[in-house]
Formats: C-alpha cells, sequence, structure tokens
C-alpha cells in the first residue's frame, strides 16, 4: 500500500474518532501513531524518538508563549470587570438610538475581543454584562441574543487572536503580519454587524427600542474608563508591529497592564485572580495537548506524502484556482457544524496550505498569498460559532437567556451571517483590504 493511501486511510479514521467524540488532541495522536506505524513498517523505537523530539520542538519554542500571556491577558479583562466599562461607554455614546443599546454591545465585543482574543470568553463575558440590560430595556429574545452570540465572533479575528497565533506557528508566518493584516477584516466585520442591527430594527422598530439619552457629563466620564483599555491595545499591536517588542513581549506587558488595570479599578480581587491564572492553566494545557497530537499527525502526513500529493494533484488538475479556494471554503463551512474553530485550523491548514500555496492568485507572492489565506479562512472559521448544531456561542448567550429558544436565537443570527457571507466574498475577490495595511505599515 502506498503511502499516500495509508495517509487518506488515517486521515478517514481521524474524522471517524472525532465523530463518535474523541478529544480532537487525542484523537490526532492516536491518528498520527498510526499512520507514522504504517509507513515505516510498525517499528514503536522510530515512533517514540520522532515523538520525543517533537514535544522537545514544540515546548522549546519561544514564540508559543504568547499564548497563555495573551490567554492571561483576556483573564484578567473578563475576570476585572473590563467588559462593563466597554458597554458602559458604548452604551453612553449611541444607546438613545434605535437599536442602540444593540449595536452598543456589538461595539463593547469588538473592543473587548481586541484584548481578550476568544470569541467564547467574549461571549460569555459580554452577554453576562449586555444581555440583562438589552431584556431591561425591552429588546426582543431574539435581537439581544442574535447580536451577542454573532458579535461574540468578533473575538477570534480583531487581534490579539489565538487561533491566529496559532495559523502562523503552523505556517511560520509572521504573527505581527498576521494581526495588523487582521484590523480592517474586523473593523469591516463590526461595521457590517451594526448595519444588520439597524436594518432588523428598521423592519421591527419594537426590537430594540431607543433608550434615554446620557448627559455629556456622563458620557465623558464613561469614555475616560476606557482609555486604559484602548492604550493596552495599542501598545501590544503598535509593539508588535512596530518592532520594539517581539510578540511575546507585547503580550507580557499587555497582560500586565490589564492585571494592574483591573486591580486598580477595584474589579478584580484575590478569587479572581487566581481564578484568572486557574482559567489561563486550563485553556493553555488543552492548546498544547491539541498542538502535539497535530505535530505528531503533520509529521506522520509528511511522512505518506499525502499533502505534497495533494497539492500536486491539484495544481495539475487545470481547476481554476478560485474553485479550489471554494472548495476549501465550503468544507470550513460544513465543519464548522460539528467542530470547533481551534481544531478546523489544527486539521486542515497542513493539508489546505500547501494546497493554496501551489496555486496562482491574482499573481501574488507567497508571502502575501499565506498572510491572506490565513484572514480568509479564519473569518469562514468564525462562521462556525454560530452556526448550528455546534456553534458553541449559540449555546453560550442561550445558557445565559434560559427564556429564549435556541431556535430563536439562530434564526436571529441568519442575518448576521448573511453579512459575514458578503464580507468574505469582498475579502476573497479584493486582497488588499487585508494586504493594505500589511503593505502602508512595511510589511
Amino acid at each position: 500500500m502506498s503511502g499516500t493511501m495509508i495517509g487518506v486511510i488515517g486521515f478517514t479514521g481521524l474524522l471517524g474518532l472525532l465523530a463518535v467524540r474523541i478529544h480532537i488532541g487525542i484523537a490526532m495522536f492516536i491518528a498520527g501513531a498510526a499512520i507514522y506505524l504504517a509507513v515505516n513498517t510498525w517499528e514503536p523505537a522510530g515512533l517514540l524518538f520522532t515523538l520525543n523530539n517533537l514535544v522537545y520542538a514544540r515546548l522549546s519554542n519561544y514564540d508559543l508563549a504568547v499564548i497563555p500571556l495573551f490567554i492571561l491577558m483576556g483573564q484578567f479583562a473578563t475576570h476585572g470587570g473590563l467588559s462593563k466599562a466597554l458597554f458602559r461607554a458604548a452604551g453612553t455614546l449611541i444607546g438613545h438610538w434605535r437599536g442602540g443599546l444593540a449595536m452598543a454591545s456589538t461595539a463593547a465585543c469588538a473592543a473587548f475581543g481586541a484584548i481578550c482574543g476568544s470569541s467564547l470568553a467574549t461571549a460569555a463575558t459580554m452577554g453576562q454584562v449586555a444581555l440583562p440590560e438589552l431584556r431591561a430595556h425591552g429588546y426582543s429574545g431574539k435581537l439581544a441574543t442574535a447580536t451577542l452570540a454573532a458579535s461574540g465572533t468578533l473575538g477570534i479575528l480583531i487581534p490579539p487572536s489565538v487561533p491566529l497565533v496559532i495559523y502562523a506557528v503552523l505556517t511560520q508566518e509572521s504573527i505581527g503580519k498576521l494581526f495588523v493584516a487582521a484590523v480592517i477584516p474586523g473593523i469591516l466585520a463590526a461595521l457590517g454587524y451594526l448595519l444588520v442591527i439597524r436594518i432588523m430594527v428598521t423592519r421591527d422598530p419594537s426590537a430594540g427600542p431607543a433608550g434615554e439619552r446620557a448627559s455629556l457629563g456622563t458620557m465623558l466620564r464613561a469614555q475616560l474608563g476606557i482609555l486604559p483599555v484602548l492604550m493596552v491595545f495599542l501598545v501590544v499591536i503598535v509593539g508588535i508591529y512596530g518592532g520594539w517588542a517581539n510578540p511575546t513581549e507585547a503580550a507580557s506587558i499587555g497582560a500586565a497592564a490589564c492585571g494592574i488595570i483591573a486591580a486598580v479599578s477595584g474589579g478584580m480581587k484575590t478569587k479572581d485572580f487566581v481564578q484568572s491564572v486557574y482559567g489561563t492553566a486550563h485553556a493553555t494545557a488543552m492548546i498544547f495537548v491539541v498542538l502535539l497530537g497535530a505535530d505528531l499527525l503533520n509529521a506522520s502526513l509528511a511522512l505518506s506524502q499525502l499533502p505534497v500529493e495533494l497539492a500536486n494533484w491539484v495544481k495539475d488538475s487545470g481547476f481554476e484556482p478560485m474553485l479550489v479556494l471554494l472548495a476549501i471554503l465550503l468544507i470550513y463551512l460544513v465543519l464548522g457544524c460539528v467542530m470547533d474553530s481551534l481544531a478546523m485550523i489544527l486539521l486542515t491548514i497542513p493539508i489546505f496550505y500547501p494546497v493554496i500555496m501551489g496555486l496562482d492568485f491574482y499573481g501574488m507572492p507567497d508571502s502575501d498569498k499565506s498572510i491572506w489565506f490565513g484572514i480568509v479562512a479564519l473569518m469562514v472559521v468564525e462562521i462556525g460559532l454560530v452556526t448550528p448544531p455546534v456553534g458553541m456561542n449559540l449555546y453560550v448567550i442561550n445558557k445565559l437567556a434560559r427564556d429564549v429558544p435556541l431556535k430563536e436565537t439562530a434564526s436571529g443570527v441568519l442575518c448576521f451571517l448573511a453579512s459575514d457571507l458578503l464580507r468574505i466574498a469582498l475579502l476573497v475577490f479584493v486582497p488588499g483590504i487585508s494586504l493594505w495595511l500589511v503593505h502602508a505599515t512595511g510589511g
């Protein structure tokens, strides 16, 4: 049996393990080990030696220290009450508009995602803050829950983003360039959601009634209250791409700054600090287990020559590059219904990335193509967080709003999904949207 066929059978077996709810990290270990042993005529000593080298190489990678630091920054922001300040600032500005509090929720999710990096944490935290306010002001359950579920996905896109860091690690791409490339698409995502809310409340004014206008003094105090948070974002992003700090150093500064802000503001007590550290350790351990499983799987697939053969087959098939990209994006949409975002990235990038890099898109150099595909792929993965039956953000928000049926939330999210699809089409056909800022800043 050829190595390529062994790789195909092993990958199919991996999907079977995932179908019976085996943890993605463990499933990758099992499939990777099976492929490796089959290709190398069942030599367990070689497998153990390879696994030992992979674990050492991964855990000694200094760049990966950025992951727990960004998670810690998000934990401090979550437990330190910074979400309330962001929602209050946005609410005092536009809460008096029809649908204004829903728009404020979207703006607060975008800002919180800029210091959190996790969509689930963004949805859960902002849901606890904004949902009671939205319901108290007469917003329909459909609009309130759909807005928070969809807006929570901004945490995965607006930098710093843990999935973007994982993509950078898997593809050896610059974390700083990916962060900069995600800024404009992230802003477009937020603006698109604001437009969707406006359309929804125009069609049904009772879904999002206007609130009271805040006084000038209240508005100014609320805006001043978020200046430290905005400074943290600027220091992290500008520091990384400005060259005066690498991603790990910038993440260290950001985590320390968020911790100090949360402590000084009185939002974080000793219990919250302990929970932040524990949450960081738990999330980091889970990510590293999945990463190590992905490393073994990728090494085994490389031995089987499956990614290379697939890339060569696609290249020689005569298929139009856009048709191949469309097929990949459709696969992501299907996987998003049954798999979480991190699993999708780790499972598919080693397969799809060589295929994309072997095709010509608008004559782009490989460096631009790598960044562009990363942003497009991340946006499609983002949709998986709100698509049933496993749209995790839907369940997070539904758990907070038990009086709103999940079906109602899912139907409300469809309008936001339409905005997502339009934005993805725009980025696919106009790559400059994600690359312009990278080039403008010297990338």
